[in-house]
């Protein structure tokens, strides 16, 4: 389980994070019984959380994360290098028990970062003195086995720098425990560097050639007693070793070129590793957490965004809040791609306010012969009174941030005090039949559609159609967005009212009058949406047409509930409670919508159950 502070593992306390750009944090042995799994899987396990609450005020975002059983891998990174590091992927591979079970195996995160090919493995290899031979067989097979996307660095030493860390359970050979206990109390460990076995492993394995470490200048981190600083007193009494490593890797220069990568008149891609220390302090474990900081130097730097975002200063009125972008030449836009407004000092790409969907048409292009866009805000949409924000142009088909904005400020006038936009009179009674989906807004995947690529193991969004929390009387009707921080309700971005089919029909009173409502609206942006999507539909529900199309279910995808009230002229705890059980959207489809971003639907999981809902 977590300690409850990993600042000095970090080094936030040095001040040495202010020049740190990426961390990459590999995670073994994390608790992986089978009711801690399960609450794992329904949300963020606790150290995700931990090192995102830790390191969000200090600009670091949660690039990506895979986890398999209790290894665990997170990459972060500042989030104006966001639009830089594209191409991410991760994959992971079992070793244990013949390859069925992940208690060892590795992990990995790889992404192009500036344009480079970086790959992050963290691996669990298997313990005891004895098992070298089977820890060079399961790195090998980790090696075979981890395969991308794309056209270039397929396999994991295809990558430009590797960066291979974890606990790698090699051993000290030879040498008695009195002897290691000596070296290690007159600190003189280089006596004991030559029979260590990765050093030895080095030297003579060819699949290590390559692979570089700094010197071991830290006590060795394996076996302690849990909670203290003392070596192993058990009555085993395993002997002290350097388990717990950080090497890396640069690609194989081609022939006749320097000693590092090479890109002709460009430069050599470098590795300086400026720390490779230990953390006695930490005494949750028998094993102690090791820490190296490098400074990379890149041949060559990509400097210019996929997407370039541009905003007014300050946004102290609605209609301020319009969003112009440009894209780069190649881009490859998708109709779910998305701006997404968030709070500075946000953990993850999900972690918005709000978002408005760069929806995808046939627009005039800028002189470049880039392609442009300009999307706005709704006002109930923006934050009320005063912050610093971002927004970041979320890429659905590299699954990540293409592009962001420097922080601006939002100063808007909070609502009045005891009043919001749906308060009315008390009409969210104990008796309310709405539901609000458990699982979706804990989700940590970063993609409102199906992810370009993503093997991991590591839980999502869990599939457990039917599961449904009920809302407190005081959280109705407040969320804005389906934030990952907060399961307070649906956002307003989604459609709020569902009528029953029949009462849509040809004949249904109540359709023709919700139709007529429909109408009176003629002229706002709801009634428009509507309209482009040829208007209420009159489909029965158990239709072909209705089953092969949600679309076509009769709906009123864009109309607000108070709007509805509004045009009837009646309250709103007088409208009929209703909604439609959880149905299964496709791979391609965020739930709670159809299959286009124009339904109003919101940036969710893949592949996932949502209940339609109103009140």
């Amino acid at each position: 389980m977590p300690p409850n502070d990993v600042t000095s593992l970090l080094h936030l306390n040095t001040g040495e994070t202010n020049d740190v750009d990426m961390i990459a944090i590999g995670l073994q042995e994390v608790n992986s019984k089978i009711n801690k799994r399960l609450k794992d899987a329904l949300f963020t396990d606790q150290w995700s959380e931990l090192f995102m609450d830790v390191l969000s005020p200090f600009h670091f975002i949660l690039v990506s994360t895979v986890r398999m059983q209790g290894v665990i891998l997170l990459v972060f990174a500042k989030y104006y290098h966001l639009p830089f590091l594209q191409d991410i992927q991760t994959d992971c591979t079992r070793t244990g028990l013949g390859g069925y079970w992940g208690n060892k195996g590795g992990v990995s995160v790889r992404l192009s970062i500036f344009g480079h090919m970086v790959c992050f493995l963290n691996c669990h290899l298997p313990a005891h003195l004895e098992k070298a031979e089977q820890r060079k067989e399961d790195f090998a097979t980790i090696l075979h086995m981890q395969q991308f996307e794309g056209r270039v660095a397929n396999g994991i030493l295809d990558h430009d720098l590797v960066f291979w860390f974890g606990d790698l359970n090699f051993r000290i050979e030879s040498l008695d425990i009195c002897f290691v206990k000596y070296a290690i109390d007159s600190n003189v460990l280089s006596q004991l560097w030559e029979k260590d076995q990765l050093n030895i492993a080095k030297s003579t394995w060819p699949v290590l050639r390559g692979f570089q470490e700094g010197p071991l200048n830290f006590p060795p981190t394996f076996k302690f007693d849990v909670g203290t600083n003392k070596y192993d007193s058990s009555a085993k009494k395993r002997k002290p070793a350097w388990t717990d490593r950080i090497l890396w890797k640069i690609k194989s220069p081609s022939k006749g070129l320097g000693a590092g990568r090479h890109w002709p008149s460009q430069g050599v891609l470098s590795v300086s590793q400026l720390c490779y220390c230990s953390h006695m302090e930490y005494t949750v474990s028998d094993h102690k957490p090791v820490a190296a900081i490098f400074a990379v130097q890149f041949a060559s730097k990509v400097d210019k965004p996929p997407v370039e975002i541009y905003v007014a200063d300050e946004w102290s009125r609605p209609e301020q809040a319009v969003v112009r972008y440009k894209m780069a030449v190649g881009f490859h836009r998708s109709s779910w791609d998305w701006i997404g407004l968030y709070r500075v000092g946000f953990r993850h790409p999900k972690d918005y306010v709000s978002y408005v969907w760069a929806r995808s048409d046939d627009g005039e292009r800028c002189l470049e012969k880039q392609l442009c866009g300009q999307v706005m805000f709704s006002e109930e949409a923006l934050p009320k009174g005063n912050g610093e924000y971002i927004l970041g142009y979320y890429s659905n088909t590299s699954s990540s941030i293409a592009g962001v904005t420097e922080p601006f400020q939002i100063s808007l006038p909070r609502s009045e005090e005891g009043s919001s936009p749906t308060d009315s009179s008390g009409s969210s009674s104990e008796e309310d039949d709405s539901t609000l989906v458990l699982l979706a807004p804990k989700s940590r995947s970063p993609s409102p559609g199906k992810m370009k690529r993503h093997r991991s193991r590591s839980p999502s969004l869990a599939k457990f159609q039917g599961l449904i929390l009920r809302p407190s009387s005081r959280d109705r009707g407040m969320s804005r967005s389906p934030s990952p921080q907060s399961r307070r309700g649906l956002p307003r971005d989604i459609p709020t009212i569902h009528v029953p089919q029949e009462e849509l029909g040809c004949c249904g009173a109540k359709g023709k009058e919700l139709r007529q409502a429909a109408d009176s609206l003629e002229g706002s942006s709801f009634y428009q949406t509507v309209q482009e999507q040829g208007g209420p539909q009159r489909v029965s529900t158990d239709s072909p047409l209705a089953r092969a199309d949600p679309r076509n279910l009769g709906l009123l995808p864009a109309l607000r509930l108070e709007m509805i009230d509004k045009a009837l002229g009646r309250r709103q705890e007088n409208v009929d409670q209703v909604y439609y059980p959880c149905r299964r959207m496709s791979p391609t489809s965020p739930p709670g919508c159809g299959t286009s971003p124009e339904e109003g639907c919101s940036p969710q999981e893949p592949d996932s159950h949502s209940c339609a809902m109103g009140r």
